[in-house]
């Protein structure tokens, strides 16, 4: 075995030689895919009954960098058995903002006990049924739909889903007076 001092001296020289640079070039400039990327697809998840499986989805859209749209209800809320199969539907077979990524569409069921109130009160979910998307895994609070009448409107819900997808790739606008803490409490809106 070497001494300490001459392996030093040894991987340094090495690390310097021409013949090692001209291996590190060729290999800096290689792609590691040779593909284009793929486009993603709508995807729409089973219900979420736990933090943990929100939290697994929140992860997965973030890493896609694409915005997962959940929809806040409960089993007793007759405005949101009408809006499910709408909302399910208008994303998976509508092909809406596939062409910007895709979203992802998931319902939370706010009764269910693993979830409580806790995501709730995390998420300023104050009515049954909202809509709320995140984006790299915050909460879009700017966006958050609570009306009925908007989501059961159509052409609204398209172009609410575009933007989203569109804006996939941005964080989710929980920052800021108007739209972070203090909005959500209290109504604020940015003028």
């Amino acid at each position: 075995m070497k001494p300490p001092y001459i392996r030093q001296h040894i991987a340094s020289s090495c690390v310097n030689s021409p013949k090692t640079s001209l291996l590190r070039n060729q290999y800096s400039k290689r792609s590691f895919a040779t593909s284009p990327p793929r486009r993603l697809k709508n995807r729409v998840y089973t219900p979420v009954r736990s933090e943990s499986e929100l939290s697994s989805l929140l992860q997965l859209s973030t890493s896609n960098k694409t915005p997962l749209i959940t929809l806040w209800t409960a089993s007793w809320c007759s405005s949101c058995r009408t809006i499910r199969p709408f909302l399910a539907d208008l994303i998976e077979n509508d092909a809406l903002s596939e062409s910007h990524g895709g979203v992802g569409y998931v319902e939370v069921e706010m009764d269910s006990p693993d979830i409580g109130t806790l995501a709730g009160n995390k998420y300023f979910i104050t009515s049954i049924p909202t809509l709320l998307a995140f984006r790299l895994g915050e909460a879009a609070l700017d966006t958050k739909i609570t009306s009925v009448a908007e989501m059961k409107d159509r052409e609204f819900m398209r172009l609410w889903i575009e933007d989203e997808a569109r804006k996939g790739g941005e964080r989710g606008g929980g920052g800021g007076v108007t739209t972070g803490f203090l909005g959500a409490l209290f109504g604020l809106k940015e003028k």
